[in-house]
């Protein structure tokens, strides 16, 4: 800048030597002419050169800063480094919002950016999917016009960035989120929300997990208080009044006895990434065993059939397996009538699997309540199970314990035409009785 003053007040003394030369030489007039026409050209030049700078001010992106000279030189050169820095930033910002994008469009929390007056103007695909945005049609509209619960609508309005929101019933009523709210930038905010359906179902299982042990609980307690109460109060004792309440108070014992050993046992099966050991089973001899063990509980009172693969094994653990095929036969036999009939079956599948399958000639179950009966102490006829001494958590470990094996559940089941549990196993699980007696060698 200094050198410009220099040169300008060198050009200006320079104009002024021959002006002053031209005025002792032809006359004050011609002089005076000769620094007005000089003038004149210095003003269009400064004018053309404003010119170019408006034009190019006009359209800057695409067009190069115009060439100049002098002061203008100095001032285009400084304009084209302005250019190439915003450029820069520019390029800068586009790459930061699209590495933002990237990552926000990977998470499966939902995102939304949203302007002063709560207009959308970007989310990522999760929002799309929580709240059946648009990402193309609904930019630049209020999140209000599309999530319409009054609720979310007030917690919007009072800008609570406190606090997050839980919105119930998202994407038809099937969906529970938590919503926050992050203020940034120029009165814009985040709108950050996850998915916390999985965690609410957790929870009310919970709930329900309590009030239904307490609930089971609550009877057998109940009359071992009371029989002791009165066996205390009892001046003379009654032997007949005795010996009834022993058998019930152990009858008692023996269901809370039960329902903790199920309890223990589903805790495990659920706390287990996978089978407790992975070893050849005799499954042949086991079903054996266990026709045995339900002969002994039915007391003589159902037709057993036996249907048995002599040469199909399982690789597992002997403990699950068991466990599962023995809560199978004992439903049926609860369920069972007497004179009933119960098959108790274990046979190879066509691809390769195996299916151990009881059916039975019992009450039966609705359609409706099918899908169900895995939840723990779900029960069809809740008197009914309490008479025949279930803790209903039996298909619960049934289906944890297949689950470790990779099998699963199948029921098939009307009123009172009898049902057939099936447990089916993939053909990576099975294997012929030599090789796994070779393996157990």
């Amino acid at each position: 800048m200094r050198g410009y003053w220099r040169g300008a007040a060198g050009w200006l003394a320079l104009w002024l030597a021959l002006a002053g030369t031209a005025a002792a030489t032809a006359g004050p007039v011609p002089a005076l002419v000769g620094l007005a026409a000089w003038l004149a050209l210095l003003y269009l030049r400064q004018a053309w050169y404003m010119g170019s700078l408006l034009h190019w001010l006009d359209q800057p992106q695409g067009t190069p800063v115009p060439p100049g000279s002098g002061i203008w030189s100095e001032a285009f050169a400084y304009l084209a480094r302005l250019l190439r820095r915003q450029r820069q930033n520019e390029a800068d910002l586009r790459s930061a919002l699209e590495r933002f994008q990237s990552a926000t469009a990977a998470m499966t929390e939902a995102v939304i950016i949203l302007d002063e007056l709560d207009r959308i103007e970007w989310c990522n695909p999760s929002a799309e999917h929580y709240f059946e945005i648009d990402a193309r049609r609904d930019l630049g509209r209020q999140l209000t016009y599309i999530v319409r619960q009054p609720q979310f609508v007030e917690y919007l309005d009072e800008q609570n960035f406190a606090e997050p929101f839980v919105l119930r019933g998202a994407r038809g009523g099937e969906t529970t989120l938590t919503v926050q709210l992050v203020p940034y930038g120029n009165q814009q905010k985040l709108v950050i929300s996850r998915d916390i359906t999985r965690w609410e179902r957790l929870e009310a299982m919970r709930r329900d997990l309590v009030a239904n042990v307490s609930h089971e609980l609550r009877t057998p307690i109940t009359v071992l208080a009371g029989y002791l109460e009165t066996l205390n109060d009892q001046a003379v004792p009654d032997p007949a009044f005795q010996k009834r309440a022993m058998q019930l108070m152990t009858q008692q014992t023996s269901r809370m006895q039960n329902l903790v050993e199920d309890l223990l046992t589903l805790s495990r099966l659920e706390n287990a990434r996978g089978p407790s050991a992975e070893q050849p089973v005799d499954v042949p001899k086991m079903v054996h065993g266990l026709h045995q063990e339900a002969m002994a509980l039915s007391a003589g009172r159902h037709q057993f059939l036996l249907d048995v693969d002599e040469d199909l094994w399982l690789t597992g653990a002997e403990a699950e397996l068991r466990s599962a095929c023995l809560n199978l036969v004992t439903n049926a036999i609860r369920y069972t009538p007497a004179k009933g009939r119960i098959t108790i079956r274990w046979r190879p599948t066509q691809d390769g699997g195996g299916v151990f399958s009881v059916v039975d000639t019992g009450i039966g179950i609705a359609p409706e309540h099918i899908p169900r009966l895995t939840e723990r102490f779900y029960r069809v006829d809740r008197s009914r199970s309490r008479e025949t001494g279930g803790t209903g958590l039996g298909l619960a470990i049934v289906k944890y314990a297949l689950s470790h094996h990779q099998a699963r559940l199948e029921i098939d089941s009307e009123p009172e035409q009898g049902s057939t549990f099936s447990a089916i196993f993939p053909a990576r699980r099975t294997c012929t009785a030599p090789v796994a007696r070779a393996a157990t060698v």
